[in-house]
């Protein structure tokens, strides 16, 4: 159980959800939610694609009204945290206001990665992280005629969807020889690039942006390094995300690809803890240390942390699970399919409806699934239950998959 008050730092999904999850388990301590944006928490999914290709307002996203965190007595601070004093248990934020805590949540997340090339921070040269990216990209694209995304990434894929959509001429540029290689199997990015290319998207694998061209100040089009020139007047970037781990480490708090915490979610120090984005957490399940970025793993960070904080101490032993809605297509993924050595596909892809079970030797370690919500669901139920099935199973559609769960 923890004493004294609660400070948050950081009010995206995970920060959001420990403020709630403790007033649900009854904490009565004060907690204060520091926030750096200005607005009230919200839902980060559908910057990318909803909230662009829609007219509803910033409202639309917020997970709670105003009232809410007024009925449930949880502090919002519109600030930013520019150091931590470990030993006199205080938060010193950038207006010189000093908050004490009895515990210290850093939920900080990860900011973009920038783009170092000449007049890569021209105004027509966009990043896609917060609601106010997602709404200036909104207000701008109706002027615009034709984009060039660096990046094929979820972000990067989502936003070539919508301004595909919105009725943009679009260049997606990859250095790697696939879109999505990082996240999913060969199979999964070959539908992908075929749908976005059905869609009118031109994807380019292997080559990278070398400038961006501009007169007058004004994004003129894209140059590559295998000597082509792209003609653009909206770029946009997506290639990955750093950790926010500066506030850590300048408390002296031990930070490597991101805020070193155990199994329970705590630092070094027993008053402070990480979670979401931002947090390099040790996993008993997959025998390593690793660091998600996703809605799942903030929200499930926040509620174990959020239990553990009011006596219910346990490690955190969530299922990891994905998403990305990228046109008319649903890709969901369920698991770490890191480390596979054979990939069985059920279903059809020329249906525009298939799952690929990713096996390493006849151990499934996820479903990354297209257009198959069930199949989703159930790799998502087997794993809570630690069981697999095989591979000849997985490829055999007469086999009924809710078999493997009673």
């Amino acid at each position: 159980m923890t004493n004294g008050p609660v400070i948050i730092v950081g009010a995206g999904h995970g920060g959001y959800q420990v403020a709630a999850s403790l007033r649900q388990a009854g904490f009565a301590e004060p907690i204060s939610l520091i926030n750096d944006e200005a607005h009230l928490p919200y839902q980060r999914p559908p910057l990318s694609k909803g909230y662009i290709k829609g007219s509803a307002g910033p409202e639309s996203l917020m997970f709670r009204p105003e009232k809410f965190y007024q009925d449930q007595k949880i502090e919002l601070i519109s600030g930013r945290a520019v150091s931590i004093d470990r030993v006199g248990h205080k938060v010193l934020l950038a207006s010189g206001a000093t908050l004490p805590y009895g515990h210290l949540v850093l939920a900080t997340g990860a900011r973009n990665r920038l783009l170092d090339l000449p007049n890569a921070n021209l105004p027509d040269v966009r990043y896609l992280r917060i609601l106010d990216d997602s709404e200036a990209l909104r207000q701008i694209m109706p002027s615009k005629t034709r984009a060039v995304i660096i990046g094929a990434g979820f972000i990067g894929l989502e936003f070539a969807s919508t301004a595909r959509i919105k009725g943009l001429e679009v260049d997606v540029l990859e250095l790697a020889p696939r879109v999505m290689a990082r996240a999913v199997t060969a199979e999964v990015s070959e539908y992908f690039q075929d749908r976005h290319r059905e869609a009118g998207i031109r994807i380019h694998l292997g080559v990278q942006a070398t400038s961006i061209e501009a007169e007058g100040g004004k994004v003129t089009g894209v140059s590559l390094s295998d000597g082509r020139h792209l003609p653009a007047d909206l770029v946009v970037v997506g290639v990955g995300v750093l950790p926010n781990i500066e506030l850590a480490a300048e408390a002296g708090l031990p930070v490597a690809a991101g805020i070193v915490v155990d199994e329970y979610l705590s630092t070094v120090d027993p008053d402070i803890s990480a979670i979401g984005d931002c947090a390099l957490f040790a996993s008993p399940r997959f025998g390593s240390s690793l660091r998600l970025e996703s809605v799942q793993n903030a929200t499930d960070h926040a509620r174990c942390l959020a239990a553990r904080l009011t006596g219910d101490r346990k490690p955190y032993d969530s299922h990891p699970w994905f998403w990305s809605d990228q046109g008319d297509d649903k890709l969901q993924i369920a698991g770490l399919t890191t480390g596979y050595d054979r990939v069985v596909l059920r279903g059809s892809p020329a249906k525009k409806a298939f799952s690929a079970f990713c096996y390493h030797g006849d151990r499934l370690l996820g479903i990354e699934s297209i257009n198959r919500a069930g199949d989703h669901m159930f790799g998502r139920r087997l794993q809570a239950m630690d069981r697999s099935i095989t591979p000849e199973q997985a490829a055999d559609e007469s086999f009924d998959l809710k078999s493997a769960l009673a």
